[in-house]
C-alpha cells in the first residue's frame, strides 16, 4: 500500500474517533443528572442490603445464654434510632421524609417494647418458682 493512502486512512479512522468521542460525551452529559440522581441512592441500599445480612447472620448465630444481654443492647439502640427518626422527621420539608420518618419512629418504638416484654419474659425464666 501506498503511505499516503494510509496516512489519509489513518486520518479518516481519527476523525471517526473523534465524532465517537464527542457523541460519547454528550451522551454522559445528558446521563450526568440521572447517575448523580442514582448515585446516593445506590449507596445507601448497599449499605442497607449488607446491614441486613450482617443481622442476621449474627442474630442467628448467637448462643442463647447471650439472648438476654443482646436484647437490652438492641434496645438501646433502638432508642437512638427513635431518636434519630424523630430528628430526620422534624426537620424535613417532604411528606415522603415525614411519612417514613413517622413509620421510623412506629416500628423501633414497636422493637423496643417488644424486646422489653421479651427480656423481661426471659429473665422470668430463670427466676424460683417460689420468689
Amino acid at each position: 500500500m501506498n503511505p499516503i493512502d494510509i496516512a489519509n486512512q489513518a486520518a479518516a479512522r481519527a476523525n471517526e474517533a473523534l465524532t465517537l468521542a464527542e457523541q460519547a460525551r454528550r451522551l454522559a452529559e445528558a446521563a450526568a443528572p440521572v447517575a448523580a440522581a442514582a448515585e446516593p441512592f445506590l449507596l445507601l441500599l448497599t449499605i442497607f442490603l449488607l446491614a441486613c445480612f450482617v443481622g442476621y447472620h449474627v442474630v442467628w448465630n448467637v448462643t442463647p445464654a447471650l439472648h438476654s444481654p443482646l436484647m437490652g443492647v438492641t434496645n438501646a439502640i433502638s432508642s437512638v434510632i427513635v431518636v434519630g427518626a424523630v430528628l430526620a422527621t422534624g426537620l424535613s420539608d417532604s411528606i415522603a421524609a415525614k411519612i417514613f420518618g413517622f413509620l421510623a419512629v412506629t416500628l423501633a418504638s414497636v422493637n423496643i417494647f417488644g424486646g422489653f416484654m421479651v427480656t423481661r419474659r426471659m429473665l422470668a425464666m430463670f427466676k424460683k418458682k417460689g420468689s
